[in-house]
């Protein structure tokens, strides 16, 4: 500005254009551009000492030409809508070239339409650069494009997606195939991707996939409840990136297309009969690519991570976490719930009976919440049909809270037959306390509005003469028709099933 302050003082003082260019250093054209725009205004020199800079700027700042040629005005037209078409998958500049040429012979070459379509498409935006920190943050997503593996036996190719997590600072990489996007193996490959780097981060960034987050939301997102365990085990917290926000993960996201570049294309010449073959392959080119040094750089993502970040990172447990299913149930009037899928039963503290409560379990323990407090713990016993009990939890001293007792069953049973009344008070005797039984009781009973009186009583009686005392054996019985069988004809022994036993078959 203070040029243009000067050149427009010695024209005022009447001094030459070529005098002004040589003391000013400035070219002849631009000189005459601005005595043109002082002429055009009709401005004083005191009027031109008394603007700011910025003001001068504007009076004097140069405009771009307008560009006046028919071709640009064609192409103007048509940049909105090949924009557009720019965003469908497999669109190429070349080839919207090529559909702007067909309509427009005498139109611009390949490198001036790109530059113009350049030009159009800059929108610059405000970006935030992140710092990462060492042992901050492991970004974790999955890959568009999936992989493949081919069964041996029937020839079926199996897809698979592509799970890729990435630690912010050393950028030090994990890679998997696994069967599905579902929770279960979502987190058996974070927990493989956290003992591959030998450790875990304050914090795990993933998408907002359903496996990991159950509703997303800008400000209180709900993380999916078994991902949340899994996250807590390791002593991480969770932190979806926003939703279609891409720059969240852009780090991940980069990561994805150079395993497309460096991963997907060395092992793409070879079948994989099984996902572990698969997986061998990927792990072995994924060393290669986390050894390679950074492009202009004389250091690679494996050897920043030793030095940088691996010490930074948290110690893993020494369990490795099991995700737990869980189920909800109704409280019994016996003080038990039933896990449907042994169909085993768990004792919960009686004052519990006939609420709703959630059991959780994996396959070594069982855990009963009511209202988000653990009201019982149990080890897992997959035996079908037995209790697991507490003794503690149990009301043997104050049974006014249930309709049920041994001598309710009992008198039930006289009303039917004594024989009934027998084996029910036999069924009461062989449980270690009377209140595990009073599930089968009521079952057996049961059976005498289903099936006749007449035919419980002949059950209840074979049933004694193998010594065996629970519901099972009666609808064994039933089932079979074995309590339609007279005295004095001959019975087979009663032989319960069980995989062991061969059969009559194996022996022809």
């Amino acid at each position: 500005m203070a040029k243009i302050r000067q050149i427009l003082r010695f024209y005022s003082q009447g001094k030459s254009k070529l005098q002004i260019a040589e003391q000013t250093g400035t070219s002849r054209n631009t000189l005459k551009k601005y005595i043109q725009r002082f002429q055009q205004e009709a401005l004083t020199i005191e009027q031109i000492e008394s603007l700011s800079d910025h003001e001068l700027d504007i009076l004097f700042g140069q405009s771009p030409v307008p560009n006046t040629d028919k071709r640009y005005g064609n192409l103007l037209k048509m940049l909105p809508l090949l924009e557009k078409e720019m965003k469908r998958k497999g669109m190429t500049l070349q080839k919207l070239w090529d559909q702007y040429i067909l309509q427009h012979p005498d139109g611009y070459g390949k490198s001036q339409f790109h530059h113009h379509y350049s030009e159009f498409t800059k929108r610059p935006e405000p970006v935030m650069r992140i710092q990462h920190k060492a042992g901050d943050k492991l970004y974790i997503d999955f890959a568009g494009d999936k992989l493949f593996w081919v069964d041996k036996d029937t020839g079926e190719v199996k897809e698979t997606e592509v799970f890729v997590a990435i630690l912010g600072c050393s950028q030090l990489t994990y890679v998997e195939a696994v069967g599905s996007q579902k929770k279960e193996d979502l987190i058996k490959a974070c927990e493989n991707a956290l003992h591959y780097i030998g450790g875990s981060s304050l914090a795990v960034v993933p998408d907002n996939l359903k496996s990991a987050v159950t509703k997303s939301s800008r400000y209180e997102p709900i993380i999916n409840e078994a991902f949340a365990g899994f996250a807590e085990h390791y002593n991480m917290a969770v932190l979806p990136a926003r939703a279609y926000k891409p720059r969240d993960k852009a780090l991940v996201e980069g990561m994805v297309k150079i395993v497309y570049r460096k991963i997907y294309t060395a092992i793409s010449e070879q079948i994989y009969h099984s996902l572990e073959s698969l997986n061998e392959a990927l792990h072995k080119a994924l060393e290669q690519l986390n050894q390679a040094p950074f492009k202009g750089k004389d250091y690679s993502r494996r050897k920043q991570f030793e030095e940088i970040e691996k010490s930074c990172l948290q110690e893993l447990p020494l369990l490795r976490y099991e995700t737990r299913q869980q189920a909800l149930v109704t409280v019994m009037k016996n003080g038990h719930v039933c896990l449907g899928i042994d169909k085993h039963y768990y004792s919960v503290p009686y004052n519990h009976i006939g609420k709703r409560v959630k059991i959780l379990f994996n396959t070594t323990n069982v855990e009963i919440y009511f209202r988000y407090e653990c009201i019982a713990s149990h080890l897992r016993n997959m035996r079908k049909y037995q209790y697991t009990t507490i003794t503690e939890h149990l009301a043997s001293a104050h049974r006014y809270v249930t309709d049920w007792t041994p001598e309710y069953f009992i008198e039930q049973a006289n009303l039917i037959h004594a024989d009934v009344a027998l084996y029910i008070s036999k069924v009461l005797e062989y449980k270690q306390h009377p209140e595990q039984a009073y599930k089968s009781c009521s079952g057996i009973l049961s059976l005498a509005r289903k099936l006749g009186k007449e035919r419980l009583i002949n059950a209840c009686r074979r049933a004694q003469q193998y010594n065996i005392y629970n519901y099972p054996i009666i609808m064994e019985i039933l089932g079979r028709k074995m309590d339609l069988i007279k005295e004095d004809e001959p019975t087979l022994t009663f032989m319960p099933d069980h995989d062991n036993i061969r059969g009559e078959n194996y022996y022809q």
